[in-house]
């Protein structure tokens, strides 16, 4: 993979962690978006080389929002949000309609409990559930944020209190799934209803697992050193598409396991890889350099949409791209200026919604869009 030297340059953290979103400090070429904070000066909600999008609209309007994922009606949306205008320090999960958001002067409805940190939800079927990882077991303030590191790496927190739960449509909490030490996090379920896919520190590494939908008959997937994370299924449920890590050199191996050993790791280089939902036939489809991630099947399982900084000469900015799964065809998706990622097709296949920092006022906010999908 090639080098793209981050540590020449600051970096600020959303913490989300089934897809975190990076933030690069520099100047764009256009002069219309400041990195630094993750600002957009224009009032662009649609740029017109965007072809395959139709109708876009913003549905959030203000604080950090990423991550939202739809019900198996395509009805409702659950995203993770941080807004002080909401009360919420650090992220928590909300649900919104599709057709009526109300996000922009209405607080949605609040699915975790408000404690400790949340990440990664997702409606579990028949749509009157949804599962999350949370913090809040082990502590309710919310974790803190690494500090700027003497070294320049630009890390992730990979924080061992989160563990899996489940709750009901008006927060409150009807399951835990996982129970072990160390991180457990980044579910998503499979559009067969049978399975959920999530990652894990149990092993020592981050690996996937796979478990049915009550947190039992639990498989690990992945077996390789490096960050194995942010998977989904493929529309049939036969495949999973996920990001990885994968230290190669003594330095670089050791690098990884000492960031780990202080429960961080570096996300500045990661590539897609897809394999069948057992691990078999696991293949590396992206060899861009940078990080590529927040990977999600196109409607037609043959096709890989994605965020990737691959083509920025600073690793900035990040936009959405779309690649077949034997890794070519890259073709890319959105124009902004400083970051679009977490795109998610709607279970039909009519829409999609990604977050972006595209129209938000020259401020540093994170909204969700949401459009219909043109071929």
């Amino acid at each position: 993979m090639k080098k793209v030297f981050f540590l020449l340059f600051s970096l600020l953290l959303l913490t989300f962690a089934c897809n975190r979103a990076m933030r690069k400090s520099s100047k764009s070429a256009s002069g219309n978006t400041d990195a630094t904070s993750g600002a957009t000066k224009n009032q662009t909600v649609h740029y017109k080389n965007e072809k395959h999008l139709k109708n876009l609209r913003q549905i959030t309007f203000g604080g950090d929002n990423a991550e939202a994922y739809w019900s198996f009606d395509d009805r409702s949306l659950v995203f993770q949000a941080t807004n002080p205008d909401w009360g919420t320090k650090c992220d928590q999960i909300y649900m919104i309609d599709r057709k009526n958001p109300k996000a922009k002067k209405h607080i949605p409805q609040l699915i975790s409990t408000g404690d400790g940190r949340t990440t990664c939800s997702y409606f579990l079927p028949g749509d009157t559930t949804i599962l999350y990882a949370s913090t809040h077991l082990a502590d309710k303030s919310c974790p803190a944020v690494p500090e700027k590191r003497a070294d320049g790496k630009y890390v992730w927190p990979v924080y061992s209190g989160f563990d899996i739960f489940v709750a009901d449509l008006k927060g409150n909490l009807v399951n835990q799934l996982t129970n072990t030490d160390g991180y457990d996090a980044e579910a998503t379920v499979s559009p067969r209803g049978d399975k959920i896919v999530f990652t894990s520190m149990r092993t020592g590494d981050l690996e996937l697992f796979t478990m049915n939908l009550d947190g039992t008959g639990v498989k690990q997937v992945t077996f390789d050193l490096g960050y194995d994370g942010g998977a989904f299924f493929s529309p049939d449920g036969q495949k999973l598409i996920f990001r990885a890590s994968r230290p190669e050199t003594e330095e670089d191996i050791k690098i990884y396991k000492d960031l780990l050993n202080e429960g961080l790791v570096m996300p500045t280089e990661m590539e897609l890889y897809i394999c069948n939902v057992d691990g078999s036939n696991l293949k590396r489809i992206t060899n861009l350099g940078g990080a590529n991630w927040s990977p999600f099947f196109h409607p037609s399982g043959k096709k890989i949409l994605f965020s990737s900084n691959h083509a920025s000469e600073k690793g900035f900015p990040f936009n959405l791209y779309m690649i077949n799964i034997d890794g070519t065809g890259l073709e890319r998706i959105t124009y902004d200026g400083v970051f679009d990622a977490f795109p998610v097709f709607s279970n039909n296949g009519k829409w999609i919604v990604f977050s972006s920092n595209r129209n938000n006022g020259g401020t540093s906010e994170t909204n969700l869009f949401l459009g219909e999908w043109v071929e």
